[in-house]
């Protein structure tokens, strides 16, 4: 890789030495500066690899210089020669304050300042390519992070649509669900996190279904007392099949399948939970749920008008439905329509 030798040296004569003489290092190229100001604004574009910079020059001088330098985005690293008198003891402690790395003695030996900059330019190509070491491990974790996260959403996928295949309710149901959960969860201020991890977990709020009997569950009129006690069990079923996983998708899907059943009032199941204490979560997807089930065909009933369905909401807010909820799904009744036009059913 090339290097940037920066130069900086009031003396015409011993700008053009150190230039010759870094010339002779192989894979450098030397960048002179007769002005410690011109250098910087030079730095603050450019990449400067290694710094020579002489003490004694018109303002800024090389203490300025440097202090300046290291305040520069990607500059706190960078290899830094100060020149000075090998008496200014003073001046060198606070050169290395300031984050000189090394210093050469006036006047400069030839052999020692090639040694000195071919050391600080060894130390700068360490540095660069463990960056771009750095660098590659962290896309080859994200490469694989993001592998793993497109498995586990493929996984998720499957096991809603398992709990989807024996129901009656349709694919789309399930898309119009969670986008409806992730409306109300935006009006409510969840953070962006929680609402990309809620549309991934809303699908699979009936998974429990998969344990219910297909006479119970593929029934097409109204159950018996007995039939939904069967019914209801799946809750607690899906959270059972859910609450083990590590995955925070899964675990938010736990709570969820335990608790969209709950209602305001307590008297929802499996828990019987009012108010607050039924997980927000929960809260929201009772809201999305129960619309998008109202407002869609079933083999026991005709899809219900919207104006019917919006009606049975805000009647239900603060018996069946936290009022929030349904207050914050109402609100964006535009985005709700659009929605429901976005994933029709086939």
């Amino acid at each position: 890789m090339e290097l940037n030798l920066v130069v900086i040296d009031d003396s015409e004569i011993n700008l053009t030495l150190f230039r010759v003489l870094a010339e002779r290092i192989e894979g450098v190229r030397v960048r002179g500066f007769l002005s410690s100001s011109e250098a910087l604004a030079w730095c603050e574009q450019g990449q400067a690899d290694v710094v020579v910079v002489d003490y004694m020059m018109p303002a800024p001088d090389g203490l300025e210089f440097i202090r300046h330098f290291r305040q520069l985005p990607g500059m706190a690293e960078v290899p830094l020669i100060m020149v000075t008198a090998n008496n200014l003891r003073d001046v060198r402690c606070r050169a290395l304050e300031q984050g000189a790395s090394d210093f050469l003695n006036k006047p400069v030996d030839k052999d020692e300042f090639l040694a000195r900059v071919r050391n600080m330019c060894a130390l700068r190509r360490s540095q660069r390519q463990l960056a771009d070491r750095a660098a590659w491990l962290a896309e080859e974790v994200a490469k694989a992070t993001a592998g793993l996260l497109e498995r586990e959403r493929e996984t998720i996928v499957c096991l809603a649509k398992a709990a989807e295949y024996r129901d009656p309710e349709t694919g789309a149901h399930i898309l119009r669900m969670a986008h409806y959960s992730v409306l109300i969860g935006r009006q409510l201020g969840l953070a962006p996190a929680e609402l990309e991890m809620l549309l991934e977990a809303a699908p699979m709020h009936d998974v429990g279904k998969v344990g219910t009997p297909d006479l119970i569950l593929l029934k097409p009129g109204r159950l018996t007392p007995a039939e939904f006690m069967i019914m209801q069990q799946h809750a607690e079923q899906g959270y059972e099949i859910l609450r083990q996983a590590r995955s925070p998708v899964l675990a938010m899907a736990a709570v969820i399948a335990r608790a969209h059943h709950e209602k305001w009032d307590g008297s929802g199941y499996p828990q019987g939970l009012k108010g607050e204490a039924i997980p927000l979560l929960g809260r929201i997807v009772a809201v999305a749920d129960v619309f998008d089930a109202l407002t869609s065909p079933r083999p026991y009933k005709q899809a219900w008008p919207l104006a019917q369905a919006r009606e049975y909401l805000e009647q239900n807010a603060g018996s069946h439905f936290d009022p929030r909820c349904v207050e914050a799904f109402l609100a964006a009744w535009d985005e709700v329509l659009a929605i429901r036009e976005r994933f029709q059913d086939q």
